[in-house]
């Protein structure tokens, strides 16, 4: 290695910019000029840097698997039209901090659409959060105890997309449904919510145990949202797989 290439390679790493393999980068470009062999180097930088943003993004968000709408069946789910999830996938209600929610019975696409929506806000640059409401629990009673808990609640307040999966699965304790209160208060039009839910908002009193807080839980998570009620028969049950045949 000579000594010019050693100092270009010191130099991108005193910037923090990410190490290229120069040889291949300028192969077979051998009459660039200087600002064009310039202009080269920078754009490959800013697409690792996107690629490295994006990594990053992803792994915080914890989400459980990336699905997509082009994989999701509007044939057997025909409550939700595809054209409405690719009005909803410009993405354009972030900006305005509105909401999400898919409800319905167990099996019929909730968290596939959530999920979906999420990749693409990830690719278009928002922050994003997933959790179930049982974690998220978890995550808010023990902030006082766990460093990892606060670091978590951290990252869930900064993002602009938070999705609450599993709402209504199990039931809340009192003090559960009152921190529940205040989460979904704190986040209320300073950041999207996805709710999915097995339970109509006529049930939620059922597992928040308190009519009150029910109403002003969703008081403040319809005032601007979308609501998708969705029904039919499971889809896991109806293409469940088998491990012998006949």
């Amino acid at each position: 290695m000579n000594t010019r290439l050693k100092h270009i390679e010191a130099l991108i790493s005193a910037l923090r910019l990410s190490q290229i393999n120069l040889d291949s980068l300028y192969s077979g470009k051998r009459d660039l000029t200087p600002l064009e062999a310039v202009e080269l180097f920078l754009e490959q930088q800013q697409r690792l840097r996107t690629e490295k943003q994006n990594a990053a993004r992803r792994k915080r968000a914890r989400l459980p698997a990336e699905k997509s709408l082009e994989t999701f069946d509007f044939g057997f789910q025909r409550s939700v039209s595809k054209e409405q999830m690719l009005q909803l996938s410009d993405m354009t209600w972030v900006e305005q901090a509105y909401n999400i929610c898919l409800l319905g019975p167990p099996g019929i696409g909730k968290t596939h659409l959530a999920l979906a929506l999420s990749v693409k806000a990830l690719d278009m640059g928002y922050p994003v959060a997933f959790t179930t409401l049982d974690d998220l629990m978890k995550i808010l009673k023990t902030s006082g105890i766990s460093a990892t808990s606060r670091r978590r609640i951290k990252t869930i307040n900064k993002a602009d997309l938070v999705v609450i999966d599993e709402v209504g699965f199990l039931p809340l304790t009192p003090a559960e449904a009152n921190l529940f209160f205040s989460f979904i208060s704190s986040m209320s039009e300073k950041c999207s919510l996805i709710i999915t839910s097995n339970k109509g908002f006529d049930e939620w009193a059922d597992f928040l145990g308190d009519a009150t807080i029910t109403t002003a839980i969703l008081d403040r998570l319809i005032h601007h949202c979308e609501i998708l009620n969705m029904t039919g028969n499971s889809y896991r049950l109806e293409h469940r797989k088998t491990i012998t045949k006949g």
